[in-house]
């Protein structure tokens, strides 16, 4: 019976003419499954406000501000392996594959805190484009089993409803230009660029990701390369009108 909703939801989301008639169907379809929660985003990248990238989504209350007040998305392990898998995970299988990282206690803090709001289990089932990962479906709540079937069924709906949402919002051609510049970006130029948007300077850049000042210099003059920038604060513009950063 679920998998049969799953599957009328691709027909019905495609009929839809308004974006909160796909946000109602999807999170029909969510919920019967049972997860409680769901969060149907852009790509996040460390520094970002990820509730700004927010394009559907229903959350457990005060959840947003403490990951927020406690700057989660700096070291949120399903957002970093968000970036390298090819295919839809499990949370628990984001926090495993960074055992060694040296914010490891951070990430079982913030997944321990998850679990404390009701987030105690989920999937996250990422949506790629051209450039790479342009978004995900993250659902959630207590534990649910999907079959191999169900979790296809799932990527696929997430893909239908990301880019039938920005078409109705008149912005997935927008998308598509930007994750175009976006590919010519290095995951460390992004990640810069994304720091000097937020005011911080090449020194405080550096002691951030423990690198030497001359070599966060060097990824700058890349970068400016890569944009056609003239300086720095024309490469933070640029960057905010093809939207690499928000």
């Amino acid at each position: 019976m679920n998998i049969h909703t799953l599957v009328q939801l691709l027909v019905v989301i495609e009929e839809c003419t308004k974006p909160e008639n796909v946000v109602e169907e999807l999170q029909r379809a969510v919920r019967s499954y049972g997860f409680e929660y769901y969060g149907l985003l852009r790509h996040l990248r460390q520094s970002q406000d990820p509730w700004s990238l927010v394009l559907a989504g229903h959350w457990p209350e005060k959840w947003p501000q403490t990951y927020v007040a406690k700057k989660y998305v700096l070291i949120d392990p399903t957002v970093r392996y968000l970036a390298q898998a090819q295919r839809p995970f499990r949370w628990k299988e984001s926090l495993a594959a960074y055992r060694r990282d040296p914010h490891q206690r951070r990430m079982e803090q913030m997944m321990a805190d998850a679990h404390a709001h009701g987030l105690r289990d989920g999937y996250i089932f990422p949506i790629h484009g051209k450039s790479g990962v342009l978004g995900n479906l993250s659902v959630g709540g207590g534990p649910v089993e999907l079959s191999p079937v169900e979790i296809s069924l799932f990527e696929t709906v997430a893909r239908k409803a990301f880019w039938r949402l920005l078409d109705l919002k008149g912005e997935a051609k927008s998308l598509e230009s930007a994750s175009l510049l976006d590919m010519s970006l290095t995951r460390r130029e992004l990640e810069i660029l994304h720091y000097l948007a937020d005011g911080l300077t090449s020194m405080e850049i550096s002691k951030v990701l423990s690198i030497s000042n001359h070599t966060v210099d060097w990824y700058m003059n890349g970068l400016q390369d890569k944009l056609k920038a003239k300086n720095r604060q024309q490469a933070v513009a640029l960057a905010f009108r093809h939207g690499l950063v928000m």
